[in-house]
């Protein structure tokens, strides 16, 4: 069974700048997989925030476009997601997962890491 361990967030000002790194373990087929992050802030919903596709495209939602971007090491199985000019509203957990593409669109996974907390203050 795959598992992902996610780390990088904090606390920071708005502004910042963050890199969360997520390690893939298990039966992944990390190379060959799309990635997802996904971030879940209080009483709301988990939500994607950024993927990226098996072939190198990224997609991201309009809330975070131009400032989030997704970069991968296979080798390392570890995925980033790049966090730029963060703002409150970014305040949440943020999750990873990887599998086939459709999965990571909608968030079809029965195993989640812990995640890792950024917090954004204005």
């Amino acid at each position: 069974q795959e598992q992902f361990v996610e780390s990088g967030g904090g606390l920071v000002q708005a502004g910042d700048s963050l890199r969360l790194s997520c390690v893939a373990s298990g039966s992944v087929f990390f190379s060959f997989n799309a990635i997802g992050w996904y971030r879940q802030a209080p009483e709301k919903e988990r939500e994607l925030v950024a993927s990226l596709s098996s072939s190198g495209t990224l997609n991201t939602p309009d809330s975070v476009k131009g400032r989030f971007t997704i970069s991968r090491d296979n080798a390392k199985k570890t995925a980033y997601l790049q966090m730029n000019n963060l703002k409150p509203e970014d305040t949440a957990v943020y999750f990873c997962n990887v599998g086939r593409l459709e999965s990571v669109l909608r968030a079809d996974f029965s195993s989640w890491g812990q995640g890792t907390q950024v917090t954004v203050s204005s």
